[in-house]
């Protein structure tokens, strides 16, 4: 039996869910049912899964179980960005990807991206929930300028599609004197997170049926078969796909191979865009890997931004207000170093997200026993490498060896943390010097 030992949980409010209306959320199951596969978790990877599966097969019973409600997790916490060209959180540098890596990643991030779009023009969802505009990689620094220009030549090496734009260009596109070059990539999706989560999860009907606050307290194999309990009901599956990211291992599974790291944003109160020149939406990657993430976002009211910077170490897979302030406070000084017009505007949101990471910077994919499919571990980016990794665990589980298959499982296996305390001590060392080399960007 596997069973959990904690659940998410949520102090803070995301912007992105306070910028929607309250959700009703989906009733919690409360019955026993059956189904032909459980997914565990309504975030990126599992309700990308149900809609890989429903395409392989619209006959198959989907149920998805989510702890809390759609949005309010991880992915309501995420900065939007469906990036496709590799840019690891974990990686020293731009350019230490080989040719085979990048082809790699760009085939998983590009299927995600597929995914996404097709929803969008299925459904006809606006750009307040999908925009393809783009994304910029922005310096603030001599050594910012070195990266930007290593990052371009391996893009002009792949034969991808990219503009190189000096301090005038950059400050043309964010009303920002500060920053001194910048890289334009055409193929990133810009998401509003929660809200794009909100629409997947609502785009199902039977056989697929959601559960929302119905936390999976254990699963078993019985017979053949998976039965997953609930705090008021139970699902017997044939297959289960394990979707929850970081808290795979709250069930045990992976345990001494994931890395709990939060990485923290605020997003500002409503000004008149007049204010700060510029383009109204855009969004800008840091040139230095744990640099500061910078989104402006239009609205009826206004328009917003939104600063992400500051990583730290939980093993116990929780922050709390402490936490999320201390990240507050660097992110007012980046605020106003980057837009000095606008130091009258206040933060009006301030939050954390989980990541998953492992030593190797590979995910907790495959099946781990006959119909246990995990899909997790994102390793930062998680919009397009969740999304990713949540395809092929669907196609996975229905036996197929597709290519996209066939790219997780030519993963090497996560590797093995070090024992506490040394797992703690390193994992902080490391955060705080990799924050040291981004220095100002």
């Amino acid at each position: 039996m596997y069973k959990a030992r904690k659940f998410p949980r949520n102090d803070s409010l995301s912007g992105w869910v306070g910028l929607l209306p309250a959700r009703q959320p989906r009733p919690a199951l409360n019955d026993n049912i059956n189904a032909d596969v459980a997914i565990i978790g309504a975030g990126f990877a599992g309700l990308s899964a149900a809609r890989r599966l429903s395409q392989l097969d619209p006959t198959l019973r989907i149920a998805i179980l989510e702890a809390g409600v759609v949005g309010e997790g991880a992915t309501g916490r995420n900065s939007g960005f469906v990036i496709d060209l590799p840019h690891e959180v974990s990686s020293q540098d731009f350019g230490d990807t080989s040719n085979e890596r990048a082809r790699r990643d760009i085939t998983l991030y590009r299927t995600a991206i597929a995914l996404a779009t097709d929803m969008a023009g299925q459904y006809g969802w606006g750009r307040e929930i999908l925009d393809p505009c783009g994304r910029y990689s922005v310096a603030i620094s001599h050594k910012g300028d070195t990266h930007i220009n290593t990052y371009a030549r391996q893009l002009q090496g792949l034969g991808e599609a990219h503009e190189i734009l000096d301090a005038k260009g950059i400050q043309a596109v964010t009303g920002s004197a500060l920053y001194t070059s910048g890289l334009y990539m055409p193929g990133t999706l810009m998401v509003q997170p929660a809200a794009y989560i909100r629409a997947v999860a609502d785009s199902f009907q039977a056989p697929v049926t959601l559960y929302e606050n119905s936390a999976v307290k254990s699963f078993e194999k019985q017979a053949g078969s998976w039965l997953l309990k609930t705090a008021k009901g139970a699902v017997q599956a044939g297959r289960i796909i394990l979707a929850n990211n970081g808290h795979a291992q709250s069930f045990g599974l992976f345990r001494g191979q994931l890395l709990h790291v939060f990485t923290y944003a605020s997003m500002s109160e409503p000004f008149d865009p007049k204010r700060l020149a510029g383009k109204r939406d855009w969004a800008a990657t840091p040139a230095l890997p744990m640099g500061t993430t910078v989104r402006r976002v239009s609205g009826a009211d206004g328009d917003r931004l939104l600063i992400r910077s500051r990583y730290s170490y939980h093993a116990g897979l929780e922050i709390n207000e402490g936490h999320v302030r201390s990240a507050g406070r660097i992110h007012d000084i980046k605020f106003a170093a980057r837009f000095p017009g606008l130091l009258n505007v206040k933060m009006q949101y301030r939050w954390g997200g989980p990541m998953a990471l492992t030593l190797n910077s590979v995910p907790a994919f495959g099946e781990i026993e006959p119909g246990l499919f995990a899909a997790c571990a994102c390793n930062g980016l998680g919009a397009s490498k969740s999304t990713a990794a949540g395809i092929a665990a669907a196609e996975a589980a229905m036996g197929l060896n597709s290519p996209m298959v066939e790219i997780f499982r030519g993963y090497e296996a996560p590797k093995n943390l070090p024992p506490q305390p040394f797992l703690s001590i390193g994992a902080k060392a490391n955060l705080s010097v990799r924050e040291w080399r981004a220095g100002a960007e």
